[in-house]
């Protein structure tokens, strides 16, 4: 009997390691955890980029989680007396730190290796080449990928700006006036600057992984990107700013169809969605915003609400509302009586649940990021939008959990006025007097908190914001299982105690390869044995193979040809590389045009 599509949320795989020297029971990550280094003097806005990035990296879908090395010395010493203690001289006060650090780093190892981390960021000055030479040792005993990102700023304006905004409210100036935490907190500055050694992108550190962050993003210097989490991570880097501004949410006006609780389409405004719209037009004259930006989607409704403003809009496929697949234009009443399977698997996990020939707030997530970064670069924003559009916007904003997204109140004829602040963002709510319908649908209470166990439809679902009251799988336990114990290729990699599946935004030749050895007889032309038994590979007919990597029986998010073709080119490269390191003396080929041959039979 075929098995059902159901997926465990896991988020890492491991293989076994060839190399005995390896320790034993030391997972070899196929996906590397990485740890984020932080670099500079204080005040430098690294703390800001610290928990800015750990918040955008959470909302893509990447577990991640700030170590503060601060906060482990305040916990240590309760009682800061002054700058003295950050003194190069002050043994006991070095040793102090140093311990603390130690304790951060054993903090970051086990939410990396045991709690489900895939990203950790070590918030700390680290001005030293020793202290960034332990981090560099603890990342390769571990396994663990390191990223350095130095912050530089020379600018007193600056500094002195930070300085008094987020440092002379911090915990360690509870009791002192404002004159005197900062100068204070200057003369600590003074005492890293004797030790201070920047990353050397020349001698030193050319090796390293690094961005060096310039005048709070005024110029960027980077070294050696080699991953695909270092390239998301520069490039938001690279498009945050510090000056003041204001993003304005909202929904479109109320529309004919929300009158009638339907689902997607395309309908125009209702009568009270047209006085919205004016309503709107005199609010934001009120405001007096200048060199606004105003973004909408492409469906009518979100249009016909910018129209009055008078100013120039730009139109964003990727703010159209989610699409409902075959329950488009249908109420809710209506699929729960035509699709009442359907009707109860959203409601178990609103978040990661499909529509059927359509999307999941999981994938609108990845649909508008490109909204963010472009919101992220701006000064003043007015973005008209949709309900579930909105929440994910207002999710990153104010970091909310992959659980509460879909829930998030974004009710018609209500602006939400964002502020960005020190370390998180400022929301007012403003109702702009005109009535609506309430299309917000509340969390069933038969419906327990929590992941959900039927994610089906081509659905790959690892975890997003860390949930303290998850306990994250892994994939078996190494300390049970030395690796010289393990067997070389065995079968058990098929079984379903060993579903080696973890998907992370980008899919490499061996995750393609371990979805493939996922399938049994029922969903691959070739059975599974084939792997291992034959002494080369023989598949019946390649236009079946595409086929299977084409339909719906493949646990992975393909949506388009380009993807397809891709998963096929990364498994037929993996099964050449399989087959000659692992088994055969031989070397196996598929040039372009078998590729192109493939792809035009099937389409």
């Amino acid at each position: 009997m075929p098995r059902e599509l159901t997926q465990n949320r896991i988020q890492k795989i491991w293989v076994p390691s060839k190399d005995d020297k390896r320790r034993a029971g030391a997972p070899n990550f196929a996906n590397p955890p990485t740890v984020i280094v932080m670099v500079g003097l204080p005040a430098r806005g690294k703390t800001y980029m610290s928990k800015k990035l750990t918040r955008y990296l959470n909302w893509i879908g990447m577990p991640t989680k700030v170590f503060n090395v601060g906060e482990y010395r305040r916990e240590a010493v309760k009682n800061y007396s002054s700058y003295d203690f950050f003194k190069p001289d002050n043994e006991c006060a070095v040793k102090i730190r140093e311990q603390c650090a130690l304790a951060a780093l054993r903090d970051v190892k086990s939410y990396l290796k045991d709690e489900g981390g895939q990203v950790a960021v070590f918030d700390a000055t680290n001005t030293t080449r020793d202290r960034r030479d332990l981090i560099l040792k603890f990342g390769s005993e571990n396994s663990f990928k390191i990223f350095f990102i130095e912050s530089v700023c020379d600018d007193p304006s600056v500094i002195a700006s930070n300085i008094m905004e987020v440092k002379v409210s911090c915990p360690d100036y509870r009791d002192c006036n404002k004159t005197e935490a900062m100068l204070d907190f200057q003369r600590r500055i003074e005492c890293y600057k004797t030790s201070y050694q920047p990353l050397d992108p020349d001698e030193y550190d050319r090796d390293l992984s690094f961005i060096k962050v310039i005048d709070v993003g005024r110029r960027f210097l980077v070294n050696r990107i080699q991953d695909h989490i270092q390239s998301k991570i520069v490039y938001y880097l690279m498009n945050i700013h510090v000056q003041p501004r204001t993003i304005y949410l909202c929904r479109h006006g109320e529309s004919t169809d929300n009158l009638e609780g339907r689902l997607g389409s395309d309908s125009g405004l209702s009568s009270q969605g047209k006085q919205f719209s004016a309503a709107l037009a005199r609010f934001v004259e009120e405001q007096q915003l200048k060199d606004l930006k105003v973004f909408t989607s492409q469906l009518c409704r979100s249009i016909q609400t910018a129209e009055h403003l008078g100013i120039p809009y730009e139109q964003w496929k990727a703010l159209n509302e989610i699409d409902a697949g075959v329950c488009e234009d249908m109420t809710y009443d209506e699929v729960k009586e035509k699709f009442p399977e359907e009707f109860a698997l959203r409601d178990e996990d609103k978040y990661y649940y499909r529509y059927p020939a359509g999307e999941s707030y999981q994938d609108l997530v990845q649909r508008v990021e490109p909204v963010i970064m472009e919101l992220e670069r701006s000064e003043n924003v007015l973005v008209i939008s949709h309900q579930a559009v909105m929440r994910c916007l207002l999710a990153y904003f104010l970091d909310k959990s992959a659980d509460e997204m879909p829930y998030l109140k974004c009710p018609l004829h209500t602006v939400l006025k964002l502020t960005p602040v020190a370390y998180g963002c400022k929301v007012e709510s403003i109702s702009l007097n005109v009535e609506a319908v309430n299309t917000h649908r509340d969390r069933p209470e038969e419906v327990k908190r929590g992941p959900g166990t039927l994610i089906r439809r081509n659905s790959v679902t690892p975890l997003t914001s860390p949930e303290s009251n998850i306990k994250k799988p892994r994939i078996d336990d190494l300390d049970e299982a030395p690796i010289e114990n393990l067997p070389v290729a065995s079968l058990a990699l098929c079984s379903p105690p060993h579903l080696p599946l973890a998907l992370t935004g980008q899919v490499s030749s061996l995750e393609a390869l371990e979805i493939l050895l996922f399938l049994d007889t029922h969903t691959l032309p070739v059975s599974s044995a084939c792997f291992f038994t034959h002494s080369f590979l023989v598949f019946s007919s390649f236009p079946l193979l595409l086929a299977a990597l084409a339909g719906q029986s493949l646990p992975v998010s393909i949506c388009s040809v380009q993807a397809r073709f891709f998963l096929l080119f990364s498994f037929l490269h993996a099964v050449q590389h399989f087959f000659s390191s692992n088994f055969l003396n031989t070397e196996i080929h598929f040039s372009c045009h078998d590729y192109e041959q493939l792809m035009t039979d099937l389409y």
